[in-house]
């Protein structure tokens, strides 16, 4: 029977340095919405017909992201690594955004605030996309599950 979904992500906290109250409001809100709905099919068949549920880690190894993926008892399937060379500029735009974003929520019009929420999004949309090409013919992912994922991997890198 095929299940593809994550049911349980993590991300390896020696990665993330520093983060403060917004950034680890975004990742708790990142994480519970990918666990209440996502689509995640890894490409690669396995020998038994394995087909998910899946519980996934995320971990940057020598500037590469790792996607750990392992089955619902938490036994390895597969590690898929991922240069980060193009999600660079994302990364260093959706930062600079978000952080636009948490300074207008605390003294910004309402009108400005939708006008900084609009870029992030944009931003954001982008990335996923991005994301989802990166991954093709690896994993089908959806767009909201690719979305959440990309917030993720800004998080992990996070420096200070």
């Amino acid at each position: 029977m095929s299940d593809p979904r994550i049911i349980d992500i993590s991300l390896d906290e020696r990665t993330i340095l520093w983060r403060n109250a917004d950034i680890e409001q975004e990742r708790r809100i990142a994480i519970f919405d990918l666990l209440e709905g996502n689509y995640f099919k890894p490409a690669r068949a396995h020998e038994d017909g394995y087909a998910g549920p899946y519980r996934i880690h995320l971990h940057v190894e020598e500037g590469r992201l790792a996607i750990d993926i392992m089955r619902d008892n938490g036994a390895h399937l597969e590690t898929l690594v991922l240069g980060l060379a193009r999600f660079r500029r994302p990364i260093r735009d959706y930062f600079a955004i978000c952080d636009s974003y948490y300074k207008a929520i605390r003294q910004a019009t309402p009108m400005q605030i939708e006008t900084v929420d609009m870029a992030r999004r944009a931003i954001h949309n982008e990335a996923a996309e991005l994301l989802r090409e990166r991954l093709d013919g690896k994993i089908a992912i959806d767009f909201d599950t690719a979305r959440r994922l990309f917030t993720l991997i800004c998080v992990l890198h996070i420096r200070g």
